[in-house]
């Protein structure tokens, strides 16, 4: 099979951690074509979507990237283009969805662009509010400080577009700095602002949840630092083994219908102590920390299902 790669650029991958470089690895030892390139890279020709890119070799050992012809194709030549761009969800990102909805559909795109358009990775957690902590979305400063007001352990505010735990902070009742918080955070009420209840049970840790195709297939627990509550790993926390359990699989029930019928393949969900707080579906990661904690390369299991799905879909087409 022909894969495509729209991703950051290969200065910017830390082939220790990323999950797009190992899923390019497995694709390449499954003896498929891989390709690569930036969404600038890509551009609409007379209706057509194409892209310069560049064919090579991903490998495990240095160098990981070896190149060998970099050339302009048609989109519609690859079986599978993999969105794989870092947020921010921007809108140079949402132009590069709407320029993978050009692309012919016997090719799939993982993940499909126009769930990756519909769907907000923090707001379409509120779709399945029945397994979040109490959660507001506002940019009116007197209901947000109301809300945090109003919550026993207090609360976090984040931005409804951030990644990485960018821009999260602890706040709660009689904290001084609240109504300057809130101001930073709303732009002084012009930007929205999301206020959730903290949830003790953080400092056990946050479970990144991946899905394959709407099923779950392994968890990593992320267990936050001494000097930070939150508990992403490039921020200082730790990844630890864990299973899923009765109220992880109660969530992925409901979720995986959903994802699957939106074309969202490969998923991270996070949940702290039972409670959904996000869906990941802009290159969501977790593959090397679990390969890391259990030997189990999912990688593999990954682009063996992304290739199955694109062979039922040529099929159709």
């Amino acid at each position: 099979m022909r894969h495509l790669f729209v991703m950051d650029p290969l200065d910017r991958i830390h082939v220790s951690g990323d999950s797009t470089y190992v899923v390019m690895c497995a694709a390449c030892e499954r003896g498929d074509a891989v390709a690569w390139c930036t969404p600038d890279r890509m551009f609409v020709l007379n209706g057509e979507a194409r892209a310069t890119v560049t064919f090579g070799a991903v490998v495990r050992t240095a160098p990981p990237f070896r190149p060998e012809e970099t050339i302009e194709v048609d989109l519609g030549s690859f079986d599978v283009v993999w969105m794989r761009k870092d947020p921010p969800f921007d809108m140079t990102y949402i132009l590069s969805t709407y320029l993978l909805d050009l692309i012919p559909a016997p090719t799939l795109v993982v993940n499909d662009p126009v769930g990756l358009k519909r769907f907000n990775e923090k707001i379409w957690a509120m779709h399945f509010a029945r397994f979040q902590p109490p959660t507001l979305m506002s940019r009116d400063l007197a209901k947000l400080r109301a809300f945090v007001e109003a919550q026993p352990a207090g609360a976090v505010l984040k931005p409804w577009d951030g990644n990485g735990g960018r821009g999260i902070v602890m706040t709660g009742k009689g904290d001084r700095n609240l109504p300057a918080l809130l101001e930073l955070m709303t732009a002084n009420g012009v930007d929205y602002a999301i206020a959730q209840a903290f949830i003790p049970g953080v400092s056990k840790g946050d479970k990144r949840i991946l899905i394959f195709d709407g099923e779950p297939v392994g968890a990593v627990l992320r267990v936050p630092g001494e000097s930070d509550h939150r508990a992403n790993l490039h921020v200082g926390g730790k990844a630890v083994a864990c299973e899923l359990d009765a109220d992880d699989l109660a969530i992925c029930a409901a979720l995986g219908p959903e994802l699957k019928a939106h074309g969202q393949i490969f998923v991270g969900i996070d949940v702290i102590a039972g409670k959904l707080t996000e869906i990941n579906v802009t290159s969501p990661t977790g593959l090397q920390e679990y390969a890391r904690l259990t030997g189990v390369h999912l990688e593999h299991r990954l682009v063996e299902t992304v290739a199955r799905l694109a062979q039922a879909k040529r099929a159709r087409s």
